[in-house]
């Protein structure tokens, strides 16, 4: 069961890292806003979160390692 749920944290993290890197990219490259600011700080507090919690899984590539 306690692996299922990490399993399930991952999963989310995963898709955490994806969305904020696509939002912050589409935001920054094509000067296109498809969620609101506050939308993706939610986002991006999540994953700090998740990331405390697994601090493991942080990567070089995560969002949360990038300035701005």
């Amino acid at each position: 069961m306690a692996k299922d749920i990490a399993g399930g944290a991952k999963e989310r993290y995963e898709k955490l890292k994806e969305s904020v890197q696509y939002y912050r990219r589409q935001y920054h490259v094509y000067d296109q806003e498809e969620i609101s600011p506050e939308a993706l700080d939610s986002l991006k507090e999540e994953l700090v979160q998740i990331e405390k919690a697994h601090p493991e899984w942080v990567t070089k590539d995560s969002p949360s390692q990038r300035i701005a």
